[in-house]
């Protein structure tokens, strides 16, 4: 299996060819629902993780007052759900039995957080990412596996305990921990990555708008809008998850005005940040698509549309949105900064 990303609509460097110097290469990690292995790279599978080292806490924040799922839950309602799109259905025919409607409400509902334990909860596997699937990617030297982690709940931003870095050498985990710990409740099912397998592939990408030079900027969007064509959607970076590269653009918010602000500092040091891994609500732009894989366009996956190729993680960022994941340039495995976008 296959990601191939189209070609752009247009060559931009031949109008700006100033804009070639600034060329970064990213690696789109065309996450598939599939069964990953420790051995793979992957978005929410299991860890290559040694046995005596202690798997990771988030901070404890405030305890949460509604009624959350488990893991076990979300889990459970997914696969209820799959397989009821799975199934041929007629014109009029309820998608769930009354006894599969009658579960997913009630693991919907969830359990009273006063029965939960309390305190710091063991994160879940984000993402591992082995080098020999993303150049893009520079790697701290010894390494060849970087896995993130992180707590799934609404909390995702800043530089805190509750998103988590390992880089380490593949080769040095002898004996692995077969089954981590998990938190006794998710705040956020939308947060939970459904278990992916990677086609990785490096595309090439311009600066984000918010990068760009303010009077070359004027003139490229002009440039554009004469063209029909979108300099964000459709020239410059690519959407969907992806490491390396450049940052995805700030689109319902205004991002730093500078260097100083501590946003785009690392939290532990103060050092400068660069470009980790984008989590995207999506895989491509919904409106004209252009980055959409060929491959794509005629694949189906078993529960469509309920699990589709657009949004395979099953995740989502605030309403729809990205999230950043910046690591410390001195020191990579300083807690990373996170930015929705």
């Amino acid at each position: 299996m296959t990601r191939t990303t189209p070609p752009r609509p247009l060559d931009i460097t031949t109008a700006f060819p100033e804009l070639i110097g600034s060329a970064r290469t990213t690696t789109r990690l065309h996450p598939t629902p599939g069964t990953p292995t420790v051995h793979d790279s992957s978005v929410g599978g299991p860890l290559l993780w040694p046995t005596d080292e202690p798997w990771p806490d988030g901070e404890p924040g405030y305890p949460p007052v509604k009624p959350v799922q488990t893991l076990a839950d979300v889990r459970q309602v997914r696969t209820l759900l799959t397989q009821a799109w799975a199934r041929p259905r007629g014109p009029r025919e309820n998608l769930l039995t009354v006894q599969e409607d009658e579960t997913v409400t009630r693991l919907r509902a969830g359990h009273d957080p006063a029965l939960l334990p309390t305190g710091p909860q063991p994160l879940i596997p984000l993402a591992q990412l082995y080098a020999r699937d993303v150049p893009a990617l520079t790697f701290p030297e010894g390494t060849d596996l970087l896995q993130v982690l992180w707590a799934p709940g609404h909390d995702v931003e800043g530089c805190s305990a509750n998103v988590q870095l390992r880089w380490r050498r593949a080769s040095d985990v002898q004996d692995l921990l077969r089954t981590p710990p998990e938190p006794a409740y998710v705040e956020c099912d939308v947060h939970v990555p459904e278990p992916c397998v990677l086609q990785p592939e490096p595309v090439g990408e311009f600066p984000p708008g918010h990068l760009l030079d303010q009077a070359l900027g004027e003139r490229l969007y002009d440039w554009c809008r004469q063209r029909s064509v979108s300099y964000q959607s459709d020239l410059s970076v690519a959407p969907g998850w992806k490491a390396g590269g450049w940052p995805a653009p700030f689109t319902f918010r205004d991002p730093p005005e500078s260097d100083e602000d501590e946003e785009r500092q690392c939290g532990e040091c103060g050092g400068p940040l660069d470009t980790l891994l984008t989590i995207d609500s999506g895989e491509w732009d919904g409106a004209g698509g252009s980055w959409r894989p060929a491959e794509t366009a005629t694949e189906k996956l078993v529960g469509d549309p309920y699990r589709t190729l657009h949004k395979p993680t099953m995740m989502t960022i605030g309403r729809g949105y990205t999230l950043q994941v910046y690591s410390c340039v001195n020191m990579p495995a300083h807690l990373p900064r996170t930015i929705v976008q």
